[in-house]
C-alpha cells in the first residue's frame, strides 16, 4: 500500500509546525538549528509529493530538494560556526546571552 499526496502533506504539515513550535519555544541555538533543519525537510518532502503525483516523468521536484539540501548544509555549517564563536565567548549556547554579538 502506497500512501497518496494527503498522507505526505499531512506529514510534512506534521514537520513543518513541529520545526516552527521548536524555533520558537527554545532557547538553545542547537536545537534551534534542528528545527529549521525539520522546516526544511518539509519544504523537500513537499516538493518530492508533487513531484511523484503531478509531474511523475519531470524531474524538477527532485532537482529542487537537492539544491534545498545543499542549502542546508551550508547553512548548518555557517550555524555551526556562530554557536562555536558564542560558547568560547561566553561558555553558553543560550540565545539571550548572543544580544552582545549584535555590535
Amino acid at each position: 500500500m502506497e500512501p497518496g499526496l494527503y498522507h505526505l502533506l499531512i506529514i510534512s504539515a506534521a514537520l513543518f509546525f513541529i520545526g516552527v513550535f521548536g524555533f520558537f519555544t527554545r532557547r538553545n541555538l542547537i536545537t534551534m538549528l534542528m528545527s529549521i533543519e525539520l522546516v526544511l525537510n518539509s519544504v523537500n518532502l513537499n516538493f518530492i509529493a508533487f513531484n511523484k503525483y503531478l509531474w511523475p516523468n519531470k524531474m524538477d521536484g527532485l532537482f529542487f530538494s537537492i539544491f534545498v539540501i545543499a542549502i542546508a548544509a551550508a547553512e548548518a555549517a555557517v550555524a555551526i560556526a556562530i554557536i562555536i564563536n558564542l560558547y568560547r565567548s561566553h561558555q553558553s549556547i543560550d540565545v539571550e546571552n548572543a544580544e552582545e554579538m549584535k555590535f
